[in-house]
């Protein structure tokens, strides 16, 4: 099984779902690029194919424009909510999430407050983080919530020692891999990010096996965890410099 990563799709602004950043905004797609993901996984017909889609940030997207969409196509996705966010402007609420679940959506926890170095923070701030966005969305759906996706992909040991700690037993990662492995009770799997500036046949080329785009971005995410120590807070900066650098280039 391949997982693939999301965040919000918009019409007109990206701000209009979910965080509002020039960071958040370079994993938001259009709906046009959204639907030609969509239509590029369809089209594989489930031939040696194993995939599922999962969405961070819990942005009001996934409902106004997202849900829809994977179930024409006969699909659910995950749905991650940083629960500190729930009603508020660009974010789900507490109704459309419950629909959503109905729906037969799996909702998971994206912490509470969605530290930006979530690695970083003291134990007790760990736990507090994931067993109070587990409480809320377990008491808010009346039954226990498990799953849980680590925000910015800043994860480490001790994150998902807390997350277990808290009653997770998967947690999503954004380190491109397909292995998995355990923490306690918690398995912790990786994601194949999809950003705006992804080509949008790249899902279909993921999830039908192709080596080379998998090995491409095991590189780039191996890069990147060696430069974002050394960056701290300035990582998003230099990020955004060069991926404007790259779409000038295109």
């Amino acid at each position: 099984m391949i997982y693939l990563l999301f965040h919000d799709v918009y019409v007109g602004d990206p701000q209009d779902s979910g965080f509002r950043s020039t960071a958040a905004d370079r994993y938001k797609l259009t709906v046009s690029q959204f639907d030609r993901h969509l239509a590029g996984l369809a089209a594989l017909g489930g031939r040696g194919s194993r995939f599922a889609l999962t969405f961070d940030d819990g942005g009001v997207s996934f409902y106004s424009h997202i849900a829809d969409r994977l179930e024409s196509h006969g699909w659910r996705g995950y749905c991650f909510v940083p629960t500190d966010y729930i009603g508020q402007p660009g974010f789900l609420t507490r109704t459309q999430i419950q629909e959503l679940d109905r729906r037969g959506h799996l909702i998971g926890s994206h912490s509470a407050s969605h530290p930006y170095r979530i690695h970083a923070c003291a134990r007790g701030v760990l736990l507090d983080e994931w067993a109070r966005s587990i409480g809320i969305l377990s008491h808010l759906l009346g039954r226990p919530v498990a799953a849980a996706s680590v925000p910015g992909g800043f994860y480490s040991l001790g994150v998902a020692t807390a997350a277990a700690a808290a009653g997770v037993t998967q947690l999503f990662t954004s380190e491109p891999v397909l292995r998995t492995h355990r923490v306690g009770a918690c398995e912790v799997i990786g994601r194949f990010t999809i950003r705006h500036s992804s080509r949008t046949n790249l899902s279909a080329q993921l999830a039908a096996g192709a080596a080379w785009p998998r090995l491409a971005m095991w590189a780039q995410w191996n890069a990147k965890t060696t430069i974002k120590p050394v960056l701290g807070p300035y990582y998003a900066r230099v990020a955004d410099w060069l991926l404007a650098g790259n779409a000038a280039k295109q």
